[in-house]
């Protein structure tokens, strides 16, 4: 049997699964957290990843990264890192985002260039916040990263002398890499970084080899964690997937590059050689741990208390914007509860009306995708409660598949693994995941729900 391994290196966790390369069973799988914040230094991430690996590479012969996306790695000359990372949850700028679409020519002329109008989380965004607020670092930074480049570069030793890799899929995503030109854009880069020109990461093709280990294990290009999910799931024509992570993100397949001058759909490239129109949100299963904090509660009894409330929470609504919001662009908003009554100030309302709320923001990402979707696949840790997945069809107002659960990222990552270790145009036929329907419990219940939320979010954000 032939053997690969596949990373996940999220925001809260590293996870590593080992898979058959030929059927993509899963032989073992750990997981290892990872510190919280919106900037931490790259270092915790190899070691997350070394201590994940534990014990688990016997037999293994190649391995693959997915990772957060838009995290910025500014390394010196030595190849140490300047500054701690920001990550793609920082919104500090949002500002420098705002500046840097009014230089170019506004947004089309940034969704033109690189298919993607720049929000705070962007790399390119974080680049000029950098320049402008720590000057001294970012004239002693040499090298800029994303985290998966970051983690394939030390697996591959991380020498100064090596050149870094990454793949278009996570480049897609920095704002200075264009999808459709399959290209650098050095002149954004130095837009954003006040004139300065680091070196950027060689872009591999989607089963292209970025080296070996010390010990001689083929390590893949690797790419993001958004991408990387999708060739887990092994997405087709007409599917849409809607992830419930930390973020959540709304994203399918496509044959051709997009350039949403909204700035509201990411233009991104995928894992495959195809492209990946991708709309995030900042606030998804976030609203579910902090409502759960201030009951007094777990997740899971969020969601006993939730199936005491009817669908709607009687009228009880929240705006979700705890951490700001990404999509729509509101990085500064607040979280707003609306609908309070003596008969809804009831803990099981507040519980329902979290978990609709969420729901709401992200039908509104799903909405604005450039695609009707045939299939709506729910994945995520907080899609695994057989309540999230009916309140989500009854909220799209579609049938969803959930399917069974697993390490969607860090599987797309042992395929590509599996890819690059055995060649050929297309990645390995491994089976596509089975999966439980879940259709509306409320007929006409999810639109009066959306309604009310789309008047509350127009009266407060309009």
């Amino acid at each position: 049997m032939t053997v690969v391994a596949g990373v996940d290196s999220s925001t809260q966790s590293c996870k590593i699964v080992v898979c058959d390369a030929d059927t993509g069973t899963v032989l073992r799988q750990r997981q290892i957290p990872h510190h919280e914040g919106t900037e931490v230094p790259p270092g915790m991430w190899w070691e997350a990843l070394r201590a994940a690996c534990d014990r688990m590479m016997r037999d293994v012969e190649a391995i693959a990264v997915a990772g957060q996306q838009h995290g910025m790695v500014a390394l010196d000359a030595a190849g140490q890192p300047v500054r701690d990372a920001l990550l793609w949850n920082d919104t500090r700028s949002a500002e420098a985002a705002g500046q840097l679409v009014g230089e170019l020519g506004g947004p089309q002329a940034w969704a033109d260039a690189v298919g993607s109008v720049p929000l705070a989380a962007h790399t390119v965004a974080k680049l000029r916040w950098f320049a402008d607020h720590e000057p001294e670092l970012a004239d002693k930074t040499v090298r800029v990263l994303l985290p998966h480049d970051y983690l394939t570069w030390q697996l591959r030793g991380g020498d100064p002398d090596t050149e870094p890799t990454t793949d278009r899929g996570d480049a897609s995503g920095t704002g200075y890499w264009s999808p459709a030109a399959g290209a650098y854009r050095p002149d954004l880069l130095a837009l954003a970084f006040r004139g300065r020109s680091p070196a950027l990461p060689r872009v591999l093709a989607p089963a292209e080899i970025a080296g070996h280990t010390p010990g001689g294990r083929l390590v893949a290009a690797g790419t993001g964690d958004n991408a990387a999910a999708a060739l887990g799931l092994g997405i087709g024509d007409g599917d849409v997937v809607v992830s419930l992570g930390t973020s959540g993100t709304v994203f399918t397949r496509a044959t051709h590059p997009s350039a949403d001058p909204s700035g509201a759909v990411n233009g991104f490239a995928d894992a495959t050689g195809a492209f990946l129109p991708l709309v995030c949100t900042l606030n998804a299963a976030r609203v579910l741990d902090a409502t759960a904090v201030l009951l007094g509660t777990d997740v899971s009894g969020l969601e006993v208390l939730a199936a005491q409330s009817p669908a709607g929470a009687d009228g009880l609504t929240l705006l979700p914007y705890l951490a700001g919001e990404r999509t729509p662009n509101l990085p500064h908003a607040t979280g707003s509860l609306h609908g309070l009554r003596a008969h809804t100030m009831r803990p099981h309302h507040l519980a329902r009306a979290a978990i609709e709320g969420m729901l709401c923001n992200i039908a509104e990402a799903l909405d604005r995708l450039p695609t009707v979707p045939h299939r709506i696949l729910l994945i995520g840790g907080a899609s695994r409660s057989r309540l999230i997945a009916h309140a989500a069809a009854t909220i799209f107002g579609r049938t969803v598949t959930v399917p069974n659960p697993s390490e969607y990222v860090a599987l797309g990552a042992a395929r590509q693994a599996a890819w690059a270790l055995r060649g050929g145009p297309r990645p390995p036929r491994w089976p596509t995941p089975a999966g439980t329907e879940f259709h509306t419990l409320a007929a006409g219940v999810g639109a009066a729900v959306r309604q009310r939320y789309a008047e509350i979010r127009d009266t407060y954000y309009p």
